[in-house]
């Protein structure tokens, strides 16, 4: 689908925000596993409760991730499985530019 100079960018922009974070984005591959409790992502991650708890409350507002209660536990899953297929892309995007957005002089790692 071709891009239009006059299209409005503001909702993509803001899901590449969310996915920008790396604690989310980590939040976001570690779904693609599976379904997860906020303590069981707390333990993967090595991070406090309030700042996962804090970040998959952000993702699951943008409509990334879904909530399912089940007893006094909440479990999260990714509520958009095409998510899945913009990291895949992602992820070949970044084979072929190689080292070259990391090195960004204003992205970068060392920016």
């Amino acid at each position: 689908m071709p891009i239009r100079a006059d299209e409005d960018l503001t909702a993509a922009v803001c899901l590449f925000k969310s996915l920008g974070d790396p604690t989310r984005l980590a939040i976001v591959r570690h779904l693609a596993l599976g379904e997860h409790r906020v303590v069981d992502l707390t333990e993967h991650l090595q991070l406090a409760q309030s700042t996962v708890s804090g970040h998959v409350a952000c993702l699951r507002d943008c409509g990334l991730v879904a909530a399912r209660a089940e007893g006094r536990s909440t479990f999260y899953s990714l509520a958009q499985p095409e998510i899945l297929d913009l990291l895949e892309a992602a992820e070949a995007v970044l084979l072929v530019t190689g080292a070259s957005v990391s090195l960004c002089p204003r992205y970068g790692t060392s920016a």
